[in-house]
C-alpha cells in the first residue's frame, strides 16, 4: 500500500432479502424538480455530475464490482431494467429491460452484467448474463432456495446464502409510514429498557438482534456456472451469516460476516470455497468494541473494516494483510466517521461516505463525502521497539470533504466506489428529493 509518512502529533423503495445486503430500485414517486445535471460544489469546490437520467435509479452496494474489466463503462439499476454508463462520457444506455430484476454485479474476466429473477413466491431464482455492450442474453443458473451474492475472479462460481425462514427485520414493513417508504428503509421501532421509543438507528439494532437470537438455520453456498453443482462451503443452526463476498483476484477465497449487533459478535471470517481455512480476523479485545463492513482491497492481498474502540467513541479503518497477518489502523475523527469506506484501484486513497447525527458514531456535522489520504505514524528518531513488526502500525487519515451532503437521508446509504482510473467517485443520494446516482471528481474544479 502506498502511504504518506508524517510525524506523529430517494423516492426509492428496498428490497430486503434475508441474508443479503442488496438494494433494489423501483420508481414509486415522480420526480422532484432537479437543478442542473453538472456543477461545482459551493463549500467543496468539487465538480458533481447526476449520471442518471431516471428518478429511483440506483448504483450497486460499496463491496459490489459494478464495472467492466477494462474500466470504461459502469453498471446500474434504471426503473425498467439495467443500464451501461460510459464513463467517459456519461452516456446511459439501456443493457435488458424488465421488472423485478435484481442487479448482482459485473464480471471482472468478461464483460458481463449479472443479475436474479425471482422464479416465484416459494423462493429462488434464475441468474442471468447480458453482454454490456450487446444486451445479449444467457442463463447462468438456476438457485432453487437462497440468494446469489457475488461472482469470483474467474467466473467460475457463484457465491451465495440460504436462510431456512425469511423473518423480517421489522414486522410490518409494508405499513411504514410515507417518509420511511421514500426513503427506502423499513421503519424501524422498538423501545429501550425504559419503555421509552428509541432512535431509528437504535431501534435497528433491536430488530437485527431479535433476527440473530432467532437460530435460523443457514448455508453459505457456491454455485458452479458450468455444471450448476451446489455446494455448501458453511452452515449453522444458530449464527446469522451474511456480508458474503468473493476475493476480486483470489477466485477460492471468500470473506463473509457473523451478522448481529456488533458488539455482541465476532463477525469478520474468511474461508475458502471447499470449506478449510474457517478464519476469525478481528479478535475483540474490549466490551462494547465493534468491527464490521469490511471489504477486500483491489489488489486482494488486504481487508479493510471499520473498527470503533469502544462502539461510538474512538474511529478508525483497520487492515488486516492475509498473507502476513499484519495489521494497519488508521484514526479519524468523529465527524469524519463513515457508513462504508471504500478504497481507490491504486491504493492511494480511501473514502467515507459520512453519517448523520443518528448513526453510530453521533456527529455532529458528519454529512459530508470525503477522501482521505492514508498516513503512517513512523518510530520516532528511526528508534523501533522490540518486536514491533508484529504489532498493529499505527496512523491516521488526512481529510478532504468531497461533497456536501446536508440535504441528504442518510436511511438511504451513498455506497460510494472508485472509478477503475481513480479519478471520479460514483455514489447514490436523495438530495435533490428522489434517488439518483451521481459523481464527484477527486480533483477540484478549476
Amino acid at each position: 500500500m502506498k502511504i504518506k509518512a508524517v510525524a506523529a502529533s430517494l423516492l426509492l423503495t428496498v428490497s430486503f432479502v434475508p441474508g443479503t445486503a442488496m438494494v433494489q430500485a423501483q420508481n414509486v414517486a415522480p420526480a422532484a424538480a432537479l437543478g442542473p445535471k453538472s456543477w461545482v460544489d459551493p463549500l467543496t469546490h468539487h465538480r458533481v455530475v447526476r449520471i442518471s437520467q431516471e428518478a429511483g435509479s440506483s448504483s450497486l452496494y460499496f463491496h459490489q464490482n459494478s464495472y467492466t474489466p477494462q474500466g470504461d463503462k459502469m453498471v446500474i439499476s434504471v426503473p425498467e431494467g439495467l443500464a451501461s454508463v460510459e464513463l467517459a462520457t456519461w452516456k446511459v444506455a439501456t443493457i435488458v429491460k424488465g421488472e423485478d430484476l435484481q442487479l448482482l454485479f459485473t464480471g471482472r474476466k468478461t464483460r458481463s452484467v449479472y443479475y436474479s429473477k425471482r422464479s416465484g413466491p416459494g423462493g429462488g431464482a434464475t441468474i442471468f448474463a447480458a453482454d454490456i455492450d450487446t444486451g445479449k442474453v444467457r442463463q447462468i443458473a438456476k438457485v432453487e432456495r437462497g440468494t446469489i451474492g457475488s461472482i469470483n475472479a474467474d467466473e467460475t462460481l457463484l457465491l451465495g446464502q440460504w436462510a431456512q425462514d425469511d423473518k423480517p427485520l421489522q414486522p410490518g414493513n409494508s405499513t411504514a409510514p410515507k417518509d420511511r417508504q421514500q426513503f427506502g428503509q423499513a421503519n424501524y421501532q422498538a423501545n429501550g429498557p425504559d419503555g421509552k421509543p428509541l432512535t431509528f438507528a437504535e431501534a435497528k439494532e433491536v430488530r437485527m438482534n431479535d433476527r440473530l437470537e432467532s437460530h435460523i438455520p443457514m448455508e453459505i453456498f457456491t454455485v458452479d456456472i458450468k455444471t450448476g453443482a451446489r455446494k455448501v462451503v458453511i452452515a449453522s443452526d444458530k449464527d446469522w451469516l451474511n456480508h458474503i463476498q468473493f476475493s476480486p483476484t483470489d477466485p477460492n477465497q471468500i470473506m463473509y460476516c457473523h451478522e448481529g449487533p456488533w458488539h455482541k459478535i465476532d463477525r469478520i471470517w474468511t474461508i475458502r470455497t471447499d470449506g478449510t481455512g474457517n478464519k476469525l480476523i478481528h479478535n475483540r479485545v474490549m466490551n462494547m468494541e465493534i468491527a464490521g463492513h469490511e471489504f477486500f482491497s483491489p489488489d486482494g492481498k488486504w481487508i479493510w473494516y471499520d473498527l470503533q474502540t469502544p462502539r461510538g467513541q474512538d474511529f478508525w479503518v483497520a487492515g488486516y494483510e492475509l498473507a502476513t497477518g499484519k495489521r494497519k489502523w488508521f484514526h479519524l475523527e468523529r465527524n469524519e466517521w463513515s457508513v462504508h469506506y471504500n478504497l481507490s484501484r491504486d491504493l492511494t486513497h480511501f473514502s467515507g461516505d459520512g453519517g448523520d447525527n443518528e448513526m453510530v458514531a453521533h456527529a455532529p456535522d458528519g454529512k459530508y463525502l470525503y477522501l482521505f489520504t492514508p498516513n503512517d505514524i513512523p518510530d520516532v528518531a528511526g528508534i523501533h521497539a522490540p518486536g514491533a513488526e508484529n504489532l498493529i502500525s499505527p496512523g491516521f487519515f488526512s481529510a478532504e470533504k468531497l461533497v456536501d451532503m446536508r440535504k441528504h437521508d442518510y436511511r438511504l446509504e451513498p455506497n460510494m466506489t472508485f472509478t477503475p482510473d481513480n479519478k471520479w467517485i460514483v455514489f447514490r443520494s436523495n438530495m435533490e428529493g428522489a434517488n439518483h446516482v451521481y459523481a464527484v471528481e477527486i480533483a477540484k474544479a478549476q
